[in-house]
């Protein structure tokens, strides 16, 4: 009974938790965006200039823009406009509270289910969105993690009741290369044992492939006939990636593994997108050559190996994009998502620099995901995902005033702002 009792308390904090994250709704209309710095990331920054919403979409930006008659006036003197950030890589609203299993939707059972798709898991009302969001990301990749093939990623924008009202446009199949090295210090295998355990995933991604593959002959054969190849949706979810047509993003991390996976990649002749990509310095070269896009991340993280500089986490995006590598970056988080623009910083202070850091959260993933005609920068045509801040976003003083999500005015408010809220104004206050 006191077990019972528990989970029913656990429920109902969760469903209070939760309930708050939609209360208060977002706001729509015509908004001029006045006198502010402007950072387009596509056509460099403007000063004193003005953005005007309409519709969800940019109607139009520049220091000479008329303001309409409709609109209402948004004074940002002394503030700078950002287009919404991207994270290329997270669980957000695919899991609320990480040590309660009942609140984690991001690993089913099974090795190989790319057919489960991880939009229509994530969750609208998690408490992890709104703190997110009021920080200024605006899209996510929520990212399904487990077995060889987990399932199928599904980028979000911040705002909606439903995931299908969320949904943004990009969707991949998700696959964990097999891994060569340890997967930290509390990995006691012995060399032997990963030996066998890696030959013995290889096989099985192989075999995998050969069926998908096999599936989509038979499929093209039967085209036109009653007849088909049979109920299969592991298949089914495989045989656009084998015929070119989807994408599949691959998580990699070792410098043996990348090289390993462009192979791999150019022997089957597919579409990929290479996340994580940890040592992806050492064999940047070849990253190049190959042509391949990576999103990388977490950058606030340690070595890979401890011989390693200290800061190689950190400068391993700038050392990619130097070597001509598309890099994006990701936190690879959910209640922590909101710090997408530290790790971008701590990208830019190591090399990597201001405007190509700032891309890698923006554009760049945008471009990655072939969403770069809605979202990524500042221009006219795009949807509104944008939001004022006091400064530098990369710097930990600057604070977020106003979001701005396909045109929707956000809320300014999330679990964290409304505890600050009530502890810094309680009463009766502390005992004399």
């Amino acid at each position: 009974m006191k077990s019972l009792i528990n989970i029913m308390i656990m429920g109902m904090l969760f469903v209070a938790a939760t309930a708050m994250a939609q209360s208060a709704p977002g706001e729509t209309g015509v908004y001029a965006l006045t006198n502010a710095t402007v950072e387009t990331v596509a056509n460099g920054t403007l000063k004193n200039a003005t953005v005007i919403i309409r519709d969800g979409k940019i109607a139009a930006v520049g220091a000479d823009v008329t303001v309409p008659a409709d609109a209402e006036r948004i004074d940002c003197t002394g503030k700078t406009i950002y287009p919404g950030l991207i994270d290329g890589g997270t669980r957000l609203g695919l899991v609320e509270v990480n040590s309660d299993p009942r609140t984690r939707d991001f690993n089913e059972i099974g090795d190989v289910i790319p057919q489960m798709q991880a939009l229509t898991a994530v969750n609208p009302n998690s408490a992890l969105i709104p703190v997110t969001r009021v920080s200024g990301v605006t899209t996510a990749l929520a990212v399904p993690s487990g077995g060889i093939i987990p399932g199928t990623a599904a980028l979000i924008d911040l705002y909606g009741y439903t995931p299908d009202q969320m949904y943004a446009g990009f969707k991949a199949v998700v696959m964990n290369f097999p891994v060569t090295g340890r997967r930290g210090w509390w990995d006691r295998r012995s060399d032997e044992e990963i030996e066998k355990e890696v030959e013995k995933t290889k096989k099985e991604l192989n075999a995998v492939w050969e069926q998908a593959r096999n599936y989509a002959r038979i499929d093209s054969a039967l085209a036109g006939k009653s007849e088909s190849p049979g109920y299969y949706p592991e298949m089914e979810a495989l045989m656009p990636i084998v015929r070119g047509e989807g994408k599949l993003m691959i998580e990699v991390n070792t410098a043996k593994d990348i090289k390993e996976a462009i192979e791999w990649v150019n022997n089957n002749k597919l579409d990929v997108i290479f996340t994580g990509v940890a040592e992806g310095w050492r064999v940047a070269e070849e990253l190049a050559k190959s042509g391949i896009p990576v999103i990388t991340g977490p950058v606030l993280s340690q070595p890979t190996r401890n011989y390693d500089r200290y800061d190689k986490a950190y400068a391993n995006a700038g050392l990619m994009q130097k070597a001509g590598v598309k890099v994006a970056i990701r936190t690879s988080e959910a209640e922590n998502v909101r710090n997408l623009p530290y790790h971008a910083g701590f990208a830019a202070a190591y090399g990597m620099g201001r405007e190509n850091a700032l891309k890698s959260i923006t554009l760049i993933p945008a471009e990655i995901f072939g969403i770069e005609e809605r979202a990524g920068s500042i221009e006219v045509g795009k949807a509104a995902n944008i939001f004022i801040a006091t400064g530098d976003i990369f710097e930990t003083q600057t604070k977020v005033e106003q979001v701005f999500i396909s045109g929707w005015k956000i809320p300014m408010e999330s679990r964290q702002t409304e505890l600050y809220d009530e502890f810094i104004k309680r009463s009766p206050g502390l005992s004399k």
